[in-house]
């Protein structure tokens, strides 16, 4: 898992180096290979839908099915992300943190998805650094 969340911290890096959200997300298939990468591109893209998870599952292209893959985020997913985990059934999520912002991933852990939540601290790190100093981006991103 650890080797795993290493491409979503690269994502969620990419994302503010961008000027933009740093959260970062893969999807994995059940072999432990990448099928896509991606990272928060609201800001970027001006598209509020452009949600890490949404983009490296956008990446991953079409599948017959999801319920073998892992989606691994730098942070936990937000009630849009959780629907689309939902939606498609992705089987496992790992979340690099939840300390920062509390998503749905209980929701989805009682509704079958497998969640591990590693409270990894370069995560809490990267997100605690940028909500200070951008809370009116972190605010809107979050629907606050």
């Amino acid at each position: 898992m650890a080797a795993m969340l290493v491409v979503a911290l690269e994502e969620a890096r990419l994302g503010l180096a961008e000027g933009g959200i740093p959260i970062g997300a893969a999807l994995f298939g059940p072999d432990g290979k990448l099928l896509g990468r991606g990272h928060n591109r609201r800001v970027q893209d001006d598209d509020p839908s452009m949600h890490a998870e949404t983009v490296a599952f956008r990446a991953a292209g079409r599948r017959r099915g999801y319920r073998h893959t892992t989606m691994v985020t730098t942070l936990s997913p937000c009630w849009y992300c959780s629907g689309l985990i939902r939606q498609f059934r992705i089987g496992q999520v790992v979340v690099g943190e939840s300390v920062t912002f509390h998503g749905g991933h209980n929701w989805l852990a009682e509704h079958g998805v497998t969640v591990t939540v590693l409270e990894d601290a370069a995560c809490i790190e990267l997100m605690r650094d940028f909500i200070t100093s951008h809370p009116e981006l972190w605010h809107e991103d979050i629907g606050k």
